[in-house]
């Protein structure tokens, strides 16, 4: 079994987070740059599996800068088998469509069974791209699942949603993305660490993945504008003197809420 989890270099969720204001990008230089808690949770359902499947070989796929290495070098300190770090200036800012072709390209390439990603990233919040990805590869996506089961030649889970929980299912091989249900990642150890700087660690460029990008890459679509977040407005106090409850409704009733 040969599993590739995408996963993803994101600002720090505790630290500040903002957009370059001329670019409309993500300042990566706002907050430290760490592994997104949902790629751990994923790479995590993959070494559950390979911990009971002898022989099951994980590859983390990423496509971030050169300077992510530290962080893919993480998910191999977690335990997985190997890496390969898409790396090409033209693909910065890539929107979702692009960076789903990339990706595909590279799993195409690598080979894989199970494509395994978290729903969405803190970062983007898109959850299109496991879709979009299987997609493009032309296999069965299970998306969103809050339970994972895995055999040899097919794949379910459990999907949440305000009609009820589905039970859902397809043969391998194919593209599943979970969400924070399932297990946090677990911690690396002094000995995975020192592990890690020894596994195969590939970095490919757009061109090696014969995906066309131009310089800079064009996407699919474009943000028109960006703005800084407004500051937090005081709240609306409301004293009771009697008559607290008539106030509190015509100020739901103001907002709309009511």
């Amino acid at each position: 079994m040969k599993i590739v989890v995408a996963i993803k270099e994101v600002p720090d969720t505790w630290g500040e987070r903002r957009l370059d204001l001329e670019t409309g990008l993500t300042d990566r230089g706002a907050s430290a740059p760490v592994l997104d808690e949902i790629g751990e949770r994923a790479v995590e359902a993959a070494l559950t599996y390979a911990d009971a499947h002898e022989g099951t070989e994980v590859v983390v796929l990423t496509m971030a800068p050169a300077s992510a290495t530290a962080t893919v070098r993480k998910a191999l300190a977690m335990g997985a088998t190997s890496a390969v770090h898409v790396v090409d200036d033209t693909l910065r800012g890539a929107d979702l469509l692009l960076t789903a072709e990339v990706l595909a390209a590279a799993i195409r390439r690598t080979g894989f069974d199970l494509v395994i990603a978290g729903n969405l990233s803190t970062d983007g919040g898109g959850a299109v791209v496991p879709a979009m990805i299987a997609e493009i590869l032309g296999v069965p996506q299970l998306t969103a699942l809050s339970s994972l089961d895995v055999s040899e030649a097919a794949v379910a889970g459990d999907r949440v949603s305000d009609a009820g929980t589905m039970r859902v299912s397809a043969a391998l091989p194919a593209v599943v993305s979970i969400t924070e249900a399932l297990p946090e990642g677990r911690f690396t150890t002094f000995k995975g660490i020192m592990a890690a700087k020894k596994k195969p660690y590939e970095t490919l460029d757009a061109g090696a993945l014969g995906v066309a990008a131009e310089n800079p890459a064009v996407p699919r679509y474009i943000m028109l504008s960006v703005a800084e977040r407004p500051p937090r407005a005081a709240g609306t106090k409301i004293v009771d003197e009697g008559d607290a409850g008539e106030k509190l409704a015509a100020f739901l009733v103001a907002e709309g809420v009511a």
